[in-house]
């Protein structure tokens, strides 16, 4: 017996992109939504200020070979695209030894098809939410390209499209004039490029604001600037979340969707999710000299470029740092300047006066997403650990998380993804 979903009073704590998605997921199978989260109405989180991308192309999970070594190489610079930052913390040292034991080929070759998979069916996801009235966000169905400066560079990355046509992923490898031709918007200092023509991009803040307020007018309630401060259970069961203004919500089902504040609360609930921090910079451009068509990827330096509408967004770097909302100008500038190297017609001083966002990206030591029942709490749902994927991914996670409460059979095989694997 499922139960009547009309019924079902499910509390969803984060409303974020995951937990939005979630929520309005939710509330289209006729559940009673309550959304719970620390920010405001008006928040820029980690789902509003990034690159915007979508992207079936990334099949590939952070975890996996040689990323220990660039990490290593880059731990002593801090404007590196990928920083962690040395400290004796248990909970870091934790999870660098599962980084490591994940970081192998056999996982990457286990992670693929269901990435591939799971982005493909999100991508359907944002095109049919598209086509909703009132549903303009910005998609943009023109690809992805990944700028390589170097001949090494390019090379690299024709490997990665090697692999992505075996993954029924189209790829295309192009040399400089290719790329100009393909988008000629804007000068570029590259070798050439590869186009994954199936990936996209999208306002993020628009997306945000028009999924939010669909999901309203199915009847989603938000609980705004709220943090949870205790959990009754009782038995194997969740029966109450107490807030800090002290009220409480007795919820049938409980969804976790926290981002990278989520260990805070399975903690609490006396779970093993490893999960670290990842803080990303984004910078826009308004009115820029020039404008690509299609987002791109810098891959020497793991930056992120997007057109969105008359501006252009430019963001990057993992800085594995705890949950610290200082802004590091060194990274923000490493950020500026490689852009310019590979756009140089800008020059640093067109991001003078430009404030830098920031947002924390929740990341799973395996490079893959929690997605699923807990094993521990028959009420609990877990949707987090999505690190650079949240976006891409949020749509689909969203729809799997109110399919799993109502008890029907994933499209997929999510035993990678179990919020249990720890």
């Amino acid at each position: 017996m499922l139960g009547n979903p009309m019924n079902k009073q499910v509390v969803i704590i984060g409303a974020g992109v995951i937990g939005l998605s979630t929520a309005y997921y939710c509330a289209l199978r006729g559940m009673q939504v309550t959304v719970v989260d620390r920010g405001t109405a008006k928040d820029e989180g980690t789902s509003f200020g990034n690159a915007g991308m979508i992207v079936p192309s990334h099949f590939i999970p952070l975890a996996a070979p040689g990323m220990i070594a660039m990490g290593l190489k880059w731990m002593w610079n801090p404007a590196s695209p990928f920083y962690i930052k040395p400290r004796l913390d248990a909970d870091l040292i934790g999870w660098g030894l599962k980084f490591w034991k994940a970081s192998t080929a056999a996982h990457v070759s286990r992670s693929g098809p269901l990435l591939r998979d799971l982005c493909l069916a999100s991508r359907q996801c944002f095109e049919e939410l598209s086509e909703l009235p009132g549903m303009d966000f910005g998609l943009e169905k023109k690809g992805l390209l990944m700028l390589c400066q170097t001949t090494h560079g390019l090379d690299e990355e024709a490997k990665v499209a090697e692999r992505a046509r075996a993954l029924g992923i189209p790829a295309d490898v192009l040399d400089a004039a290719q790329t100009a031709e393909l988008d000629p918007g804007a000068k570029m200092n590259i070798a050439g490029s590869v186009h994954f023509p199936l990936d996209c991009h999208l306002t993020p803040e628009r997306f945000m604001r028009v999924l939010r307020e669909d999901a309203e007018r199915r009847g989603v309630k938000f609980i705004w600037q709220r943090e949870v401060t205790d959990l009754r259970i009782s038995g194997n069961r969740i029966d109450a979340v107490t807030l800090d203004d002290g009220s409480q919500l007795e919820p049938d089902e409980l969804i976790l969707c926290g981002g990278a504040w989520s260990p805070e609360l399975t903690r609490k609930l006396g779970l093993s999710i490893p999960m670290q921090a990842g803080k990303g910079y984004s910078l826009t451009l308004q009115n820029p000299r020039q404008s690509p068509r299609i987002c791109s990827l810098l891959t020497e330096a793991r930056v992120a470029v997007t057109p969105m509408g008359d501006t252009l967004r430019v963001g990057g770097t993992m800085e594995i740092a705890g949950l610290n909302p200082r802004v590091n100008p060194v990274r923000v500038r490493g950020i500026i300047d490689s852009f310019c190297r590979y756009f140089p017609e800008f020059s640093p001083a067109d991001f003078e006066g430009i404030a830098p966002w920031h947002g924390m990206r929740p990341c799973s030591p395996d490079g893959l997403p929690y997605i699923g029942r807990s094993a521990r709490h028959a009420n609990l749902t877990i949707g987090t650990g999505h690190a650079m994927m949240g976006l891409t991914l949020g749509p689909v996670t969203g729809r799997i998380l109110a399919d799993t409460l109502l008890g029907k059979k994933p499209e997929h095989d999510l035993a990678l993804l179990s919020p249990n694997r720890y």
